[in-house]
């Protein structure tokens, strides 16, 4: 509860003493540039290989031949939208950008350049924290769309290389009782992980103490924390807007 409480009391530090909106703005698109374009590579690859797995290890369990083959589209469909494309992203997005924050907060703290800000009178959680969080979220609900996008292309070039259903079949389980929702429930998703990312990992960075051997700790720490939060707030989520 002690943590707990801390972690609230630093998320409103955020927005007190803040700088100009003009400092904001260019501290936001240096961040965008590390937090999302950094990360295109990566979550581009797993995407597509997760969307080709999941379409052959649907076709090999859907062996019934009262089952037609365009159900194969549709399981990678929903499965896509609704799980992997923002919760395996999330995942992976914690590893790769919330151990950075974390390790460079952490840096900043132990080398004295936190009481440096400090010392010069500028909230040191807003300059540094706010322009992270909010580039997060401005770039992580494109990197869900990307990640969506590319599984089902993944699944498409499962289905036709891999022989396991005709392409014209996936695709028509593609479009099969679509529901919009899901898109609208991943997107919430995706804000909502974006910013318990970003907001646990500056949070367990930016209270570092000791090291170097703490910074490595801390970061660990954000991932682990960061990757518990997602799944959790996962199950809230469809709880309350799916069942």
């Amino acid at each position: 509860m002690k943590n707990l409480g801390k972690y609230i009391l630093f998320l409103g530090a955020l927005f007190k003493n803040r700088e100009s909106f003009r400092t904001y703005v260019r501290l936001t698109l240096d961040e965008c540039i590390l937090v999302g374009i950094n990360s295109i590579v990566l979550v581009s690859i797993v995407s597509v290989f997760m969307g080709a797995v999941s379409t052959l290890q649907t076709a090999y369990n859907l062996v019934n031949p009262l089952i037609p083959d365009n159900v194969i589209g549709l399981v990678v469909r929903d499965l896509t939208i609704l799980e992997l494309a923002p919760t395996i992203t999330g995942i992976i997005f914690a590893g790769k950008v919330g151990s950075s924050i974390a390790g460079n907060l952490g840096t900043m703290r132990i080398t004295e350049q936190v009481d440096a800000l400090e010392v010069m009178g500028i909230n040191p959680i807003s300059y540094l924290v706010l322009p992270k969080v909010v580039a997060t979220l401005i770039m992580y609900p494109f990197l869900v769309i990307l990640a969506g996008t590319l599984a089902i292309g993944g699944g498409f070039l499962a289905a036709k290389f891999g022989g396991v259903l005709a392409p014209a079949d996936y695709f028509t389980g593609l479009r099969l009782e679509f529901n919009e929702f899901s898109v609208y429930f991943a997107l919430i998703k995706s804000v909502v992980f974006a910013f318990l990312v970003s907001t646990i990992s500056a949070y367990m960075g930016y209270f570092t103490k000791g090291g170097a051997l703490e910074v490595g700790q801390s970061s660990t720490r954000a991932v682990t924390v960061s990757c518990i939060a997602i799944l959790f707030s996962d199950f809230v989520l469809a709880q309350l807007l799916l069942v």
